[in-house]
């Protein structure tokens, strides 16, 4: 097993693998007229695909794969998915980032697949503004889902909300409450830049920094980051069994400790979120006998990774929209 490093000695661990780029919902900030097939859209990667992939990044030390999309739960084998990449040598820990719509049938079967972690996007808690943020009067069923996962045994679950300025930021309290009895992490994130949301970013970006002074006021105290955690600043209160958590990408120094690579749905490695290209990886994916090749291939790639994004000057590279590659 060898580590995989880049020019500037960040260590990645963790694969962030999207196995679709569709999507039900219709959220404002993401795929406002719901999801239409770029023209030409490959295949999703095939289960053969996905196992020779994973295989070939843990033989590079990666641990931990979550599943994005879109939204993974779309597809019908997506508890094969999990039972297949869980059992995998070397990985330790697979997660699933969900909007939570098939959560209530599905946290049992994946946890017993071997995930050990979800994520739910959830941007409110209040039915009508759900509703106007996601296009999908589903709120209830994905609440019921976040129930079924603390239910069924995962060692972590967590909550993302995507901060929109005079539309669900004045809800902190509202979601500090719901955590107090439940062991979920909400984490606010910053909203991003992206290709089709120019003016919706213009005029719905917040900066975190209103919530972590709301937070600091409130009793929240800091945890201290250590090198292998995520990109999200956690807080925890005495009173409170669940935690809150911010990922403001705009921050100084945010790309200094990424430790993440992507890979689309059809195969695209993906350096940096906010890369200009994809570099496929799916030639490589055809036969087992091509591991060594794949495993190499990987690793000359990733040592071009840039250091930081460029968002702070309005390049968002070739993200159009975050369902293609998960966020």
């Amino acid at each position: 097993m060898f580590d995989l490093v880049d020019q500037y000695q960040r260590k990645f661990s963790y694969l962030r693998l999207s196995v679709t780029d569709r999507c039900g919902f219709k959220c404002v900030y993401c795929l406002p007229n719901g999801y239409v097939a770029p023209p030409g859209k490959e295949p999703d990667l095939s289960s053969d695909e996905i196992r020779r992939l994973v295989t070939a990044f843990a033989t590079l030390g990666v641990s931990k794969v979550r599943l994005t999309g879109g939204e993974p739960t779309i597809r019908r084998d997506i508890v094969e998915l999990v039972h297949l990449i869980s059992r995998i040598p070397g990985i330790k820990k697979t997660a699933l980032t969900t909007n939570g719509s098939r959560l209530k049938e599905l946290a049992r079967p994946l946890h017993q697949a071997g995930l050990t972690a979800v994520n739910v996007s959830i941007d409110s808690l209040d039915r009508k503004r759900f509703s106007e943020i996601t296009g999908t009067d589903r709120l209830e069923a994905v609440l019921a889902g976040v129930e079924s996962a603390l239910s069924a045994g995962f060692e972590t679950v967590k909550v993302n909300a995507v901060l929109l300025r005079d539309w669900n930021d004045h809800e902190v309290a509202h979601f500090i409450e719901w955590v107090r009895d439940r062991p979920i992490s909400v984490r606010f994130i910053e909203l991003m830049r992206t290709g089709n949301q120019g003016d919706f970013f213009n005029y719905r970006h917040l900066t975190a920094g209103k919530i972590q002074l709301e937070l600091l006021k409130s009793g929240w105290i800091q945890n201290v980051k250590h090198t292998t955690d995520g990109p999200a600043v956690v807080y925890r209160h005495p009173q409170y069994q669940g935690t809150m958590g911010l990922i403001a990408p705009y921050s100084r120094d945010f790309c200094k400790g990424c430790n993440r690579l992507r890979v689309s749905s059809t195969g695209g490695l993906r350096l940096c979120l906010f890369g200009e290209k994809d570099e496929s990886l799916r030639p490589y994916l055809t036969d087992d006998s091509q591991h060594d090749e794949l495993v190499a291939r990987i690793q000359t790639l990733v040592m071009a990774k840039p250091i930081s994004h460029h968002l702070h000057e309005g390049n968002y590279g070739n993200t159009w929209n975050l369902a293609g590659i998960g966020g």
